[in-house]
């Protein structure tokens, strides 16, 4: 019921900037809520940033100023522009889906459904 592609990976170097796109088929749910993380080699997945249902934007400490989320709900496409970029923004980036019940949306754990993510290299 839920397929998510990520896409929009790539190596640029610090102080760049990258747009990240995460397709969403979700066809069962009418209320959900989706979060970009990432994770690099060796360190646990984080959540980097969470759009709720309603909106509202919660993100990690590390990228805040830096990241912003978005939606296209015309095309079901949720974004991530990444601008000043720093080599410890480089990892593997997911897009994922929490459902009803909703938790807590930047815990990987809360997380119901996942795409297969798309590596971002940033270079010094």
């Amino acid at each position: 019921p839920v397929q998510l592609t990520e896409s929009g990976g790539g190596s640029v170097q610090a102080g760049g900037s990258l747009r990240l796109s995460c397709a969403a088929y979700i066809k069962t749910y009418s209320t959900y809520c989706m979060t970009w993380f990432r994770q690099s080699p060796g360190k646990e997945r984080e959540g980097v940033a969470a759009l709720d249902a309603d909106g509202t934007t919660t993100y990690a400490d590390s990228v805040k100023g830096r990241f912003t989320i978005s939606k296209d709900n015309a095309k079901n496409i949720l974004y991530l522009q990444m601008d000043s970029l720093k080599p410890e923004d480089t990892a593997m980036y997911y897009c994922a889906v929490d459902v009803p019940p909703i938790g807590s949306l930047l815990t990987p754990q809360h997380m119901d459904y996942w795409g297969k993510g798309t590596l971002v290299t940033i270079s010094s």
